[in-house]
């Protein structure tokens, strides 16, 4: 069952008037939300038969979360409770009483999130996705689908083909008070297509995807259509030896390297685990002075915009690393008051309650991104970027990216799966072998040896991860290749 934004900030509202009554209760935060994650399953294959698309399946949640600080004889204490499919009185008595009997000492705790200006985007989301049928979202699987096969039956594939991806549809409302004066809510809508599609005789494949905030301008069918042209044009890959090339990264490698190796270590997350190849280099020149990088969770029709954070915090631009140089980190209000100082101070722009890409009352305010922005100090057009390597490697998609020894050290390593191919002469010469090789190399070496950035951004999503990353290609110096094991071509 839907739920309205207007009950979920009666909802709020009343829970702090309850609390507030309570003995021994100093401040209170009380959260509550309502999401729905829809899922059109794309499952193609030209040989067997199959349906092409499953039935949408989707899941819902609500609930209600409350932060209690609670005073005592003893100093200060805090509890957390939630109760899950009730915001009515009763679901905010259970979560109370949950909240009061699991508190504890923190010594790192200060306080509770105050307000912090006037959010910048108002009325974002679309209301025709809030109110989406059925027959729409199976239309939209079908369209992402038809992209597909219209890009193989032109191109004259017609067998040995599979395809499969997800469409995706998020729809969320939140609405949070606290006894500190927040009293605000959010809406927003997300829909995502990522599709995959290969030739299998050809053991080549490609990948696609498109996003957008409102349905009216959301184009699955460009996925299907970019996953196979992709897939077609690595057909007779060759394998390359292992050594050290100049790369261009495509958007999704660069997308896949911030989301899960450069932003988690741009977090004061990391910070207070010493867990961070940036420990102490504020202000310090960590990168290539090419580079720039910020989070900015205000830009309209990104999918990773929001008019506030969970704790109720609007959202704005927090810069990372400019013109080469630290100049912040991702924070949630708790981590940003630990670590303000004469010296140094960040603003709790990103204290998000994300699960599985969903705002969520069962989770605590951690730091998560918006949309990452990538920008270059003088940027080049992608055709110039290959002539900026001559010679070398254009990596369109890779996958399996980790840390090797945790985020400090920096080293990571990832496999090349599709979209690339061989640059000679500034031009693309042959496709590369898909599964042959592999990266192993250090997010700082990237960073420092970046030499140029392309001046065409997209919207790049990945599985699993709730930050936008609107990336360009980069092209980048001395990145070590490993030609993988022959039984695994």
């Amino acid at each position: 069952m839907m739920i309205d934004t207007g009950t979920l900030r009666t909802s709020v509202r009343n829970g702090i008037e309850f609390i507030k009554k309570q003995r021994d209760v100093i401040d209170a935060e009380v959260f509550a939300s309502w999401n729905e994650h829809i899922t059109v399953r794309v499952n193609y294959t030209s040989d067997i038969p199959c349906n092409g698309i499953h039935e949408p399946k989707s899941t819902q949640g609500c609930g209600i979360a409350l932060r209690v600080v609670f005073g005592s004889g003893k100093g200060i204490k805090v509890g957390l409770g939630n109760s899950a499919n009730d915001i009515t009185q009763r679901g905010i008595i259970d979560a109370f009483s949950k909240a009061k009997r699991n508190k504890i000492y923190d010594p790192d705790f200060l306080s509770l999130p105050v307000p912090i200006g006037e959010p910048v985007l108002q009325n974002y989301h679309d209301p025709e996705t809030m109110e989406i049928d059925d027959e729409t979202i199976v239309r939209l699987g079908w369209q992402g689908l038809k992209g597909v096969l219209e890009e193989y039956h032109q191109n004259r594939f017609s067998t040995s083909i599979i395809a499969g991806g997800d469409i995706t549809i998020i729809r969320e409302r939140m609405a949070i008070a606290s006894t500190k004066g927040i009293d605000d809510f959010d809406e927003s809508t997300i829909l995502t297509a990522n599709i995959t599609s290969m030739v299998e005789r050809e053991n080549v494949k490609g990948s696609g995807w498109n996003t957008s905030t409102h349905v009216s301008r959301f184009r699955p069918e460009d996925a299907g259509r970019e996953s196979a042209e992709s897939a077609i044009k690595t057909i007779g890959g060759e394998r390359i030896s292992s050594g050290t090339y100049d790369v261009v990264f495509g958007r999704q490698p660069v997308a896949d390297l911030c989301a899960n190796i450069l932003i988690p270590a741009l977090s004061l997350s990391a910070v207070n685990a010493s867990d961070t190849p940036f420990l102490g280099k504020l202000g310090q020149k960590v990168a290539s002075e090419a580079l720039t990088v910020y989070d900015d969770g205000t830009i309209k029709g990104a999918i990773g915009s929001k008019k506030i954070s969970c704790e109720g915090i609007p959202t704005g631009k927090t810069s990372l690393i400019h013109h080469g140089f630290l100049t912040g980190f991702l924070a949630n209000h708790y981590l940003a008051k630990k670590f303000d100082s004469r010296i140094a101070s960040f603003i709790p722009r990103n204290g998000f309650r994300f699960e599985k890409g969903k705002r969520s009352y069962t989770q605590q305010p951690g730091i998560s991104p918006t949309n990452i922005v990538i920008e270059g100090k003088e940027e080049i057009s992608s055709r110039s970027l290959l002539s900026e390597i001559n010679h070398g490697i254009y990596i369109g998609r890779i996958w399996y990216t980790y840390p090797i020894n945790g985020l400090a050290a920096g080293d990571f390593t990832s496999t090349i799966i599709a979209d690339s191919y061989v640059v000679k002469g500034g031009e693309i010469a042959h496709p590369l072998r898909p599964n042959t090789v592999r990266i192993n190399s250090n997010i700082m070496d990237i960073i420092k040896n970046i030499i140029a950035i392309s001046n065409d951004k997209r919207q790049t999503i990945l599985w699993g991860n709730e930050e936008i990353v609107l990336a360009p290609e980069i092209a980048v110096q001395g990145v070590q290749l490993d030609s993988i094991s022959g039984f695994i071509a």
